[in-house]
């Protein structure tokens, strides 16, 4: 019973939350002949981003593996008088990544800003994933590692030049910690916690850190989950307005208000929390997506 009262409430916040205003845009922008490096730009949230911060004068650089999308998004910037660059990389291959950085150090002299937005999304319960070590290894690998990766080789050079930022574009789920979800917030987890404490080695350098807990966007990530066809959610704009708003602030975090509360709820009643959470939680069962062999 305590969990379909808590249902009602949180169905309410999550529509407050997809209704926030957007950032509007600002004259002068700080991002005007910044770099600005965004992952994940051939599509979805990436490409609004790449197409948001072209907008405000930034020197974009895309980075995905479709090298033919990649170019389409350079190309429509381009046309609409932004500058794009593209770079086709796996994030998840190691010399991938080693020639991604050197082109880019090489042709640009290194970075401003970083948007870490390419990732993947499983939703999947434990139950069905005793023999499915791979989901946890593969959405670490994009997650965490590829993003870990690429800090790794593009902070030396924002030290050198006297700072720089980088954005994390990661999931409200690290606060709620929603079942179902236990590969996907592992890794996003990870990448949170990682950029805190890299936020607090790199203070003295000026190499600042955002990350961006972003609630459900309406991407094709989301497209073989059954129960979202009908849930409040962001549109890619929406999002990469809340990621410019990052880059221009820089804040520590940008949460949502279903966040805060659940990270709180969390905290202050933990038993009570995991309860209300399970029951909750069994009203929405996997997708066929999810128990097919994928």
């Amino acid at each position: 019973m305590t969990g379909l009262l808590l249902a009602t409430p949180v169905a309410l916040l999550r529509r407050a939350a997809a209704r926030l205003p957007l950032s509007p845009v600002r004259d002068g922008s700080v991002l005007a002949g910044k770099r600005v490096m965004v992952t994940g730009a051939s599509s979805g949230i990436g490409e609004a981003t790449a197409r948001a911060v072209a907008a405000r004068g930034a020197h974009v650089l895309l980075v995905a593996r479709r090298a033919d999308e990649l170019d389409r998004v350079a190309g429509e910037i381009r046309a609409a008088g932004g500058r794009a660059s593209a770079y086709s990389c796996d994030l998840t291959d190691e010399d991938s990544v080693k020639v991604l950085v050197e082109a880019v150090l090489d042709e640009h002299g290194g970075v401003d800003m970083l948007v870490n937005n390419a990732g993947r999304s499983i939703r999947r319960s434990l139950s069905a994933s005793y023999d499915r070590m791979h989901d946890f290894e593969r959405t670490m690998e994009i997650n965490y590692f590829a993003p870990v990766r690429l800090m790794l080789g593009l902070l030396p050079s924002m030290v050198e030049q006297g700072g720089g930022h980088v954005v994390n574009v990661l999931s409200w789920g690290v606060q709620v910690k929603a079942p179902k979800f236990a590969a996907y917030l592992a890794s996003k987890t990870a990448l949170d916690v990682w950029s805190r404490v890299a936020g607090r080695e790199l203070y003295g350098d000026a190499v600042t850190f955002t990350n961006v807990r972003m609630p459900l966007v309406r991407t094709p990530m989301i497209g073989p989950t059954e129960v979202y066809a009908k849930s409040p959610a962001l549109t890619p704009e929406q999002a990469a307005a809340r990621i410019v708003r990052a880059l221009e602030d820089r804040p520590l975090t940008v949460d949502t208000t279903v966040g805060r509360i659940a990270e709180v709820f969390n905290l202050a009643l933990p038993r009570l929390s995991d309860a209300v959470i399970h029951h909750v939680s069994r009203r929405f069962p996997d997708s066929k997506a999810a128990l097919g062999s994928d």
